[in-house]
């Protein structure tokens, strides 16, 4: 699947992941600047911050409760689209998904 990371400049990033990767392992495989992923998908920081586009937030699920505790944490400005990418994994039915890192 294709997941397009738009950088604060407008830059964008376009790799291909494998089904059943996660958002973040992806990222950080693909060197996109501004996530970081330091507790390697744990659930345990708000490094890999992102906003998700459009139409896309709905197909990604719900956030947890634990998740939206993490956003409390996160840098940047968490709104509504704010998801953890550690907590989105990579699937044919995101196929095309575009990602916003937060400044």
């Amino acid at each position: 699947m294709r997941v397009t990371w738009v950088l604060p400049g407008g830059e964008e990033v376009v790799a291909d992941v494998k089904d059943g990767v996660n958002l973040m392992e992806a990222a950080v495989a693909n060197n996109v600047a501004g996530i970081q992923g330091e507790c390697g998908g744990s659930l345990s920081c708000a490094t890999c911050h992102v906003h998700v586009a459009g139409d896309w937030l709905a197909k990604t699920g719900e956030k947890s409760d634990f998740e939206e505790a993490m956003l409390d944490m996160a840098d940047g400005d968490v709104t509504d689209a704010s998801r953890l990418s550690c907590q989105i994994t990579a699937s044919g039915d995101l196929d095309g998904i575009r990602l916003i890192v937060p400044v």
